[in-house]
């Protein structure tokens, strides 16, 4: 059994080709706050930003302009099983299914791109793709009791949502292997 103590993500750096665009889509999709600004006069031409979920936390995670956007490769669509080497997607968790529903509405309202909406045995998901072509995955965690049997099962489980049913979220959950 893993223990509570065990090693997590503390955080992730994105080098990105807009980091304006990039701030939009953090900040004002996903609802990060920018809570700081790397400054050094060590590297003076670095455009580095800090964001976090929650003011408990220094970071989640940070955005770098590329030096040379120019000589990145092209963005491609996001593909989950596709033959990309790199980060396939990024997971952000919201602390509720409400506040989760919210963050559906807004990206409806916002008329984000959604390349996916689904339920798996452990989240109930919708799949983004940020400015550079990264795989965003916006969820909400489903209580343990459900996934806690079988684990592996949970993991493998998925439900497709189709886009008629874009904002409806169904909290009859499968519950995996043995039931408490």
């Amino acid at each position: 059994m893993t223990s509570p103590q065990g090693p997590k993500i503390g955080h992730l750096v994105l080098t990105v080709r807009d980091i304006e665009a990039s701030h939009a889509f953090y900040g004002g999709v996903l609802g990060f706050e920018q809570c700081g600004q790397f400054k050094s006069e060590m590297f003076p031409d670095i455009d580095m930003r800090f964001y976090r979920g929650s003011a408990s936390r220094h970071h989640d995670f940070a955005l770098v302009q590329s030096p040379d956007p120019a000589t990145q490769p092209p963005v491609e669509p996001f593909d989950m099983f596709g033959n990309r080497v790199g980060v396939n997607h990024i997971a952000i968790s919201y602390p509720s299914r409400e506040a989760w529903l919210a963050k559906l509405e807004e990206i409806k309202d916002q008329q984000v791109p959604v390349y996916l909406r689904g339920n798996h045995g452990m989240t109930h998901s919708c799949y983004l793709q940020d400015p550079d072509g990264h795989g965003v995955e916006v969820l909400y965690d489903l209580p343990q009791h459900v996934w806690e049997g079988d684990v592996d099962a949970a993991l493998s489980h998925f439900e497709f949502v189709p886009d008629e049913h874009f904002l409806e979220d169904d909290t009859n959950y499968k519950i995996f292997g043995r039931q408490s």
